[in-house]
């Protein structure tokens, strides 16, 4: 996905959180929807566990060598050294995407990253690396393209979304990245 240069001006995001709500509704996927403060990074949404039953993930936007882009969804507890995801997808010399980038693929600002702007890579530049652990979780949290909310759902939801909108994805045991 190319997000057009007048979106990017006036940061219009190309798929607002109410349309991607109306998708899952129209996807009959179940979710529960909670409104908070903004939160930019795992540290400022610790409360949020308190109050938000479930597992509750983060996402890196990460590059290779190749400039292939990657999209790894896991749950905060999920350590992970680049080095040794590395191996574990077979690329080189990860390093974190530019803000510039993900706009440009994923459509979304920093902050507000999550699984579902996948609905914005119909081209599917952008590979879907989804946690093994965050997927066994009875029920797992991501913010809906919007870090004021959050959304609560069960993870072959997660999969059905992927599914309803083409777009392929890998889970991986993490744990193999997983810093010594």
């Amino acid at each position: 996905m190319n997000v057009n240069a007048e979106q990017q001006e006036q940061g219009l995001l190309p798929t607002t959180p109410e349309q991607l709500l109306e998708k899952l509704q129209s996807f009959d996927i179940a979710y529960e929807l909670h409104h908070h403060e903004p939160i930019f990074t795992v540290q400022e949404g610790a409360d949020l566990k308190i109050s938000i039953p479930g597992l509750h993930c983060r996402n890196l936007f990460l590059r290779d060598k190749k400039k292939k882009n990657y999209l790894v969804v896991a749950a905060n507890e999920t350590e992970i050294d680049l080095k040794k995801l590395e191996n574990l997808i077979d690329s080189a010399r990860l390093s974190f995407g530019s803000a510039q980038r993900l706009w440009q693929y994923l459509g979304i600002r920093p902050g507000s990253v999550c699984p579902f702007c996948a609905i914005n890579d119909g081209a599917q530049e952008v590979s879907l690396i989804l946690d093994h652990y965050m997927m066994e979780a009875e029920r797992v949290n991501y913010h809906p393209l919007d870090n004021a909310m959050t959304i609560g759902l069960a993870p072959s939801n997660l999969l059905r979304f992927f599914d309803e909108i083409g777009h392929s994805y890998q889970i991986i045991d993490l744990l193999a990245a997983k810093p010594t």
